[in-house]
């Protein structure tokens, strides 16, 4: 069963599988492939590979099938895109699963190879598949195993991002992954073409890395293909090894925690020459004095904590922070709400919108 679930910034695809007491739901999120695995004897559940974005996503399905997610697995260390574990898991009240060699330091269950998780009734068994990344870890339960980036459908993962390493890809792909019974269902933490699923068997007869058999060839390939980096790799590294926030979740949660004023309501008040909010404009002084909105005060965001007491001695004051696009604004309002000026808001927009929109500015 499939079904399409659009946003605006994003398509999420979801299919369902049920194998006797197992459930599977395939989440997609742009080419990031997540799982839920439901044992549907006992409704505890794991979620494998999650993307921060499809949180809501995940705890929805899991109370439509009446789940308790137990258990959150990373396959590995991802370098492009954001692992939502350590978030959902404290939501959920999961514990978060790796590989030992995994650097992240939330993981409450580091799992070793030939080590077995207990999902329910359902028996999951990590692989150790280093190559990808030194903490590769694959995940084998009956009939299926969830491949991470190790084996994708018509491919491999890359081996030259941090810790990887093509001869130790060669050998868990060869000596291991591929040994599986040719009908296992894999399920990979990627897929950018929209194919439904593979098996073993279809991947050693038909995907193009797989047929590099010989070592010295499978490695010489590796070495040789040229892959752009993902385009966040940094951060995405950064986050994921850490558990710290990425820029887009911490201008997400400012812009949850502060109000915003329109352009629209902003301009009538300043024609109306009320006198009942300070305009504070949070851009550098070059830009300060190249246009700002009548009226507005200076005070760049990196000195805002420095100098918010001389600047503001009456925290009842009702302030509208504006900057060029209207993100560094979301963040000074929502400091200023978190010093105790319950009254900060941030412009919707930012002043390039301002200009664009004809209002006025002046120097």
């Amino acid at each position: 069963m499939v079904r399409n679930w659009r946003s605006d910034i994003e398509t999420t695809n979801l299919s369902k599988k049920r194998e006797g007491i197992m459930l599977l739901e395939t989440i997609e999120v742009g080419g990031c492939r997540s799982y839920i695995l439901g044992c549907e004897q006992t409704y505890v559940a794991a979620l494998i590979d999650p993307e921060i974005s499809a949180i809501e996503r995940y705890r929805g399905l899991a109370a439509r099938h009446g789940m308790t997610v137990r258990f959150v697995i990373d396959t590995h260390t991802h370098a492009d895109h954001f692992s939502g574990a350590r978030e959902i898991a404290r939501i959920l009240g999961a514990q978060v699963v790796m590989n030992h060699l995994s650097p992240a330091p939330y993981i409450d269950l580091r799992l070793g190879d030939g080590d077995m998780l207990l999902v329910g009734a359902l028996r999951l068994q990590a692989m150790a598949t280093p190559g990808h990344t030194a903490d590769s870890t694959c995940y084998v339960v009956g009939e299926h195993v969830f491949t991470g980036d190790t084996l994708l459908i018509g491919g491999t993962g890359r081996s030259d991002l941090p810790t990887g390493d093509p001869d130790k890809l060669y050998e868990s792909l060869f000596n291991r992954l591929l040994k599986l019974d040719p009908t296992t269902q894999i399920h990979p933490a990627h897929e950018y073409k929209g194919r439904k699923g593979s098996t073993i068997g279809e991947e050693i007869a038909t995907n193009p890395r797989l047929q590099k058999r010989d070592r010295a060839a499978f490695v010489a390939m590796m070495r040789e293909l040229n892959i752009s980096a993902p385009a966040h790799l940094t951060e995405a590294l950064r986050v994921n090894m850490s558990g710290k926030k990425s820029v887009a979740q911490l201008l997400s949660e400012a812009g949850a925690a502060t109000p915003f004023m329109s352009m629209s309501e902003l301009s009538s008040r300043l024609s109306a020459r009320q006198n009942d909010l300070i305009v504070l404009d949070v851009r550098e002084k070059d830009a300060f004095e190249a246009g700002h909105l009548p009226g507005a005060m200076f005070l760049p965001r990196g000195q805002l904590e420095l100098r918010i007491n001389e600047a503001f001695p009456d925290p009842t004051i009702r302030i509208v922070a504006v900057c060029e696009f209207g993100k560094i604004s979301t963040l000074a309002a929502a400091t200023l709400r978190s010093l105790g000026f319950m009254h900060a808001s941030a412009l919707d927009g930012g002043m390039k919108a301002w200009r664009e929109a004809g209002l006025a500015v002046e120097t």
